[in-house]
């Protein structure tokens, strides 16, 4: 499909979802509005619900949606005893205006786990201190990749860490706990423990059970090495981990092992998956697209059904890393349209979930659906208007912005496909690296994006990807060379590498 379609096409329908983001904005321009939301901001100190471990300092709106999930709040000094049942009633009338008596059961339902209550508290918090903005800043991140370990049993060709031997400045698990109230002092809703392969290392369980002990959302990215062995997984979640991402690159066993670097990855990894579907746990199968498997699309989707994954997130390839010296793995723009088009059209009829970390996504979402649809993260597609909107509101690439990474070593960066340190928690607290970080602040305002994506109408609801932009151009605000609409910045920065390395090609579509 050519750029100029492409844009075309864009003349879709998205007016549903601006005029309902010009809605928010309009009610928290409202003075009372934004004086409520400053007291919901607020952290009183001493306030603790019966779920706690101890007073973290959490803002009136976490305990005022903790009443209303039916957790008690108590030791709260004066002027919260007033100000948080004021944000709950507040929220009832809110939650009840919208979608009536049903909409406030199933919000009641939602906030009994302290880890929406965080998530939703973060968005208070952000329009307190930032007002509406877009995309909308945050005090903390939604989410942080922790790269728990260099540490890894499998050598993949694409791993962008070069995962190998544990680094000697690997954070000591006392540093590891510490780390984790930071985390939770901050704010942050979950942490996906990554590697590396988190869960060989001796520390793993220990810091899953601390993070679900403080109410954090635990999860893992794994290559399923461990938790093809039922008990083990069983283990982590008893422990506290609630959602399993296992990486599978190919529905061909021989093509996915020589791809990880070791025989039998593939037989362990559909095992891990199987375990998860039947433990209950909430799982998903990662797969990151490449010129190898990307004529697999139809059978990786087939085999996720038959294993009974809840969803399958196709990532983008990003050469950094290991990934760096096999460029030649990368989707040219128009086979990464074609793929991204092809999803939508999967998403339609498969019962598995069908995401895509590639931030282009959004565009092609709206596009597809004629302004129907987004697909504000790659977490998450719907027809909502309210999903329309958070597409302008919280879309796109989300480094640095709702999303951050940590290192082995303690090091923050932006994104863990974008290794720029703009920290280290065992110099400065997660929160302050957060706020006072200059990257991080520039990668908030799209303003200040340059290129083809400066340009770029769908710039709010995608970005481009830029751990990509850095990866190709060496700038992290540059172009994504990756996108249709920026065509001539793959023709300047496209790999020249040859391929070096042979591997099974996947079956002629």
């Amino acid at each position: 499909m050519e750029p100029e379609a492409v844009l075309e096409a864009g003349e879709a329908k998205n007016d549903g979802g601006l005029r309902y983001l010009a809605a928010i904005r309009l009610l928290f321009s409202n003075p009372a509005a934004r004086l409520l939301l400053r007291a919901a901001a607020y952290r009183p100190g001493g306030c603790r619900t019966s779920e706690e471990v101890e007073d973290e300092g959490r803002s009136v709106a976490y305990y005022a949606l903790s009443r209303l999930a039916g957790v008690s709040v108590s030791g709260c000094p004066l002027s919260a005893r007033f100000l948080v049942p004021l944000v709950e009633a507040v929220v009832k009338l809110g939650v009840a205006a919208i979608g009536g008596r049903g909409a406030l059961a199933e919000a009641r339902e939602a906030l009994r786990d302290p880890a929406v209550r965080r998530g939703v508290s973060l968005v208070v918090e952000g329009l307190a201190r930032y007002g509406v903005t877009v995309p909308q800043k945050l005090p903390a991140p939604f989410l942080v990749v922790w790269n728990f370990t260099n540490m890894c049993n499998l050598r993949c060709l694409h791993c962008y860490q070069r995962a190998d031997k544990p680094t000697p400045d690997e954070l000591s698990l006392e540093e590891k706990l510490g780390l984790v109230r930071q985390l939770d002092e901050a704010g942050v809703a979950a942490v996906a423990l990554s590697g590396g392969e988190p869960t060989i290392h001796p520390h793993f369980l220990r810091v899953v059970e601390e993070l679900g002990r403080r109410g954090i959302y635990a999860a893992v990215a794994t290559n399923g090495w461990v938790f093809a062995r039922k008990e083990r997984l069983e283990e982590a979640v008893a422990r506290g981990l609630r959602y399993v991402e296992v990486s599978v690159d190919s529905a061909r066993p021989e093509v996915h092992d020589r791809f990880r670097g070791v025989p039998g990855a593939w037989r362990r990894a559909v095992k891990a998956l199987e375990n998860a579907v039947e433990a209950g746990v909430s799982n998903a199968m990662a797969t990151t697209v490449t010129r190898i498997n990307v004529g697999e699309v139809d059978d990786i989707l087939d085999l996720a059904e038959r294993i009974g994954v809840e969803r399958v997130i196709f990532f983008n390839f990003v050469p950094v890393g290991r990934g760096k010296e096999n460029a030649w793995l990368d989707l040219s723009p128009e086979e990464r349209e074609e793929l991204l088009r092809k999803l939508y059209r999967e998403s339609k009829k498969r019962r598995v979930v069908v995401l895509s970390t590639a931030p282009q996504y959004a565009r092609v979402v709206q596009q597809m659906s004629h302004g129907e649809e987004a697909a504000p993260t790659h977490f998450y597609m719907g027809e909502d208007r309210f999903v329309r909107a958070l597409a302008e509101y919280i879309g796109g690439c989300g480094a640095g912005r709702i999303y951050a990474a940590i290192q082995p070593n303690g090091d923050v960066t932006p994104c863990v496909f974008l290794p720029v340190k703009v920290g280290n928690v065992r110099e400065s607290h997660f929160r302050d690296i957060w706020d006072r970080a200059p990257l991080l602040q520039a990668l908030r305002d799209r303003g200040k994006l340059r290129g083809a994506c400066s340009r770029c109408p769908y710039r709010n609801v995608c970005g481009g990807c830029r751990a990509r932009a850095y990866a190709y151009t060496g700038d992290p605000l540059g172009p994504d060379p990756g996108c249709i609409l920026a065509r001539k910045e793959w023709e300047k920065y496209a790999p020249k590498a040859s391929i070096k390395v042979r591997l099974p090609s996947a079956a002629a579509h």
